[in-house]
């Protein structure tokens, strides 16, 4: 398989370099949280836990978030990395007529009409105010969420891809604060663990004119789904890729993933579901 990420490692890093003072936002909130000052024990349920913890001693967590709590704390934030799409690094594709879709999996518009390849990936992501300890659904707000294709590689940057804009899309929570796309799972390039990108806005209207993002984060995924998806073709490149990186050495996920851990069912074979809780 081709590859063509040694320039796009480096656009990473300074994504990670970016990102530092997040990151060192909340390693200060997890120092202060040991002194009692900030409680941050995560929204979800000790019985939402994911059917498919990870079988590997590096993954340190289980796959369906953090223990039952009162306290909700707000997901935590992140880079939007150098590939997204949204206007902060050039190319805008939210004010794309046919971006609010649910299926994700082809290029729409103007653009080549390519479609995206790999193992099925229904991704339910559901907003909550975080204010409220996690039990009020934000409806009518909405989400734009963007990931690597099967080969690693982001559409409308990437070499080979820059004329396709599959595997970006936004979608408006409902009633129950949901949003559901269609996709494919994606594949780990070199230097970062297997994860998708996410934005929160306010409103589909504020989502669509790119302005007043009021969250960004990222969802990483199992190991164990990782490597029984990596396994299947298609996927070659993967495996090497995610042998050299773990939660606990990746630049995002090192400081913490517990709020950002989906919980998985499915299979490679009939694809997969993969569920998030996100506080705003």
């Amino acid at each position: 398989m081709r590859r063509h990420h040694d320039d796009e490692v480096h656009e990473h890093d300074r994504g990670l370099a970016y990102d530092l003072p997040v990151l060192a936002r909340r390693r200060m909130i997890r120092l202060m949280a040991g002194a009692s000052l900030i409680p941050l024990a995560g929204c979800t349920s000790e019985d939402e836990t994911s059917t498919a913890t990870s079988s590997h001693p590096s993954s340190g967590a289980s796959s369906g978030g953090s223990s039952s709590s009162a306290e909700c704390a707000t997901v935590p934030g992140e880079t939007a990395g150098p590939f997204p799409g949204d206007g902060s690094n050039g190319v805008n594709v939210l004010k794309e007529s046919g971006i609010v879709r649910s299926d994700i999996t082809r290029s729409f518009g103007d653009f080549a009409g390519g479609t995206a390849e790999g193992v099925p990936l229904t991704v339910t992501l559901t907003v909550v105010d975080a204010a409220s300890g996690c039990g009020t659904p934000k409806k009518g707000a909405a989400v734009y969420l963007w990931h690597a294709d099967r080969d690693g590689r982001y559409s409308l940057y990437s070499e080979g891809v820059t004329e396709e804009n599959y595997l970006r899309g936004v979608q408006e929570t409902d009633g129950s604060g949901q949003v559901t796309f269609r996709s494919v799972f994606p594949g780990c390039y070199d230097g970062r663990w297997p994860h998708i990108h996410f934005e929160v806005y306010g409103s589909l209207a504020d989502a669509t004119a790119a302005t007043s993002i009021t969250n960004t984060s990222q969802l990483a995924f199992p190991e164990d789904t990782c490597d029984t998806v990596y396994a299947t073709d298609g996927y070659g490149q993967s495996v090497t890729n995610l042998s050299r990186i773990s939660l606990e050495t990746d630049g995002i996920f090192s400081d913490g993933y517990e709020q950002q851990m989906a919980t998985m069912k499915g299979s490679a074979a009939e694809g997969y579901t993969a569920s998030l809780t996100v506080p705003v």
